[in-house]
């Protein structure tokens, strides 16, 4: 599974070329790709247009935020020492990665944050965008 964080779906929703054309290449391989129901709370940005996002889901598995997630995700921010809104969001889409049944790759703009949230998570890699 690739996991976008918030600019992952920010840049799918406006049509990055290179993003589109790794996440297309990913598609044609079977590859799922998702992102956290909570990220787009985070990643859609006001100015971007109703099609435009649901263009951008269509193509997307969305994965709901559980107990099991936001207890993981609290697991993942004590063990980095970490806290607070911003570190939250990062924490919750590490949580969906690290709970996930497959090997998962996170694509983010934040590789270093995201890195030390699953550290030692050898299912999990990290891809900066």
């Amino acid at each position: 599974m690739v996991l976008l964080d918030s600019q992952g779906l920010s840049l799918l929703i406006g049509r990055d070329p290179s993003l589109f054309a790794l996440l297309k290449g990913l598609a044609q391989t079977g590859e799922t790709v998702a992102v956290s129901a909570a990220t787009l709370v985070e990643g859609v940005d006001p100015s971007s247009t109703p099609a435009a996002v649901r263009w951008s889901l269509s193509g997307l598995d969305v994965v709901d935020v559980t107990r099991a997630v936001a207890l993981r995700a609290t697991d993942l921010l004590r063990a980095a020492r970490r806290h607070g809104h911003r570190d939250a969001m990062d924490a919750i889409v590490c949580a969906t990665a690290v709970l996930a049944p497959e090997r998962t790759t996170i694509l983010t703009s934040d590789p270093a944050d995201i890195t030390s949230l699953v550290a030692g998570h050898r299912a999990v890699t990290v891809l900066a965008v």
